[in-house]
């Protein structure tokens, strides 16, 4: 994905194309945004219980293609996550999640970030893992989530270079021994935010400032920090100005699992974001 026309500073976000008659009812409104975070399961217990069955066959493809059984794992264990979080939200079984591409912000093609066909309201995902962790982000406007592990410093190194000015700034201001932290915290933001817009890397990371002062932050956009555990870093971006509090949760292994099941209402209960 290439370019994308702009709106005072801010990509215009494109709505996927709906199917016609379709029966969803999402529990989602404009002011609730949800973020699950998913723990890859050891090896062993997780290639004997998890349960692929819902995923596709280019999902089942992608999960066996890793050179590392680890990443893999994470991999089905983040998609099987995703389809029975996006399941429960617009009542219809995990493998009958309709999934679409959204237009391409530079040429319009169908290759754009991945979505959901809805009619109204809507409702918007984003999925991101990364060694171990996923993060699922689910709202009723648009959104890009992301989490990392924590940088090596040859890729703080390597890295810096490319990122908005005053970013780098804000990096050469910070005591050595935070430099990896604050450069993940950045560095997340920035992917989040550009997934949100739909672009992702193709638009140039020195493009937008993502740092530490949110009034210089694109317009139009809530980026917020999200705690991950000791190993990795996360956050959220939203197409909202308003304050927006996000409902964080851990998906719990077992509903990764032949029989398990997914609550996405507000009554489940939220477990502590923790090592």
């Amino acid at each position: 994905m290439t370019g994308s026309g702009a709106v005072g500073g801010a990509f215009a976000p494109r709505a996927p194309t709906a199917l016609a008659g379709a029966p969803f009812a999402p529990l989602l409104d404009g002011d609730r945004l949800d973020v699950w975070l998913i723990r890859r399961p050891k090896l062993d217990v997780a290639q004997a219980a998890l349960d692929l069955s819902e995923l596709d066959d280019a999902e089942r493809r992608r999960a066996a293609s890793f050179i590392r059984p680890s990443d893999g794992i994470t991999y089905a264990a983040a998609h099987i996550g995703l389809r029975r979080l996006l399941g429960g939200y617009l009542g219809v079984p995990p493998e009958e999640v309709p999934f679409v591409r959204e237009p391409c912000p530079g040429c319009g093609d169908p290759h754009g970030r991945p979505a959901v066909a809805y009619p109204s309201p809507p409702l918007h995902f984003s999925l991101a893992h990364s060694q171990g962790m996923a993060a699922v982000g689910v709202a009723a406007t648009p959104l890009g989530i992301d989490v990392e592990r924590l940088p090596h410093e040859e890729t703080v190194e390597v890295c810096t270079p490319a990122l908005h000015p005053d970013e780098r700034a804000e990096l050469a201001a910070v005591d050595p021994a935070g430099l990896r932290l604050l450069f993940g915290q950045l560095w997340t933001r920035k992917e989040a935010y550009l997934k949100g817009i739909g672009t992702g890397l193709s638009r140039l990371p020195a493009q937008d400032y993502l740092g530490a002062e949110p009034a210089g932050r694109p317009p139009g956009w809530t980026i917020l920090d999200l705690p991950a555990g000791p190993r990795h870093q996360a956050a959220v971006a939203v197409h909202r100005e308003d304050p927006v509090a996000p409902v964080l949760r851990w998906l719990p292994f077992e509903a990764l699992c032949a029989g398990g099941t997914v609550d996405v209402s507000r009554r489940a209960p939220a477990r502590p974001v923790a090592a």
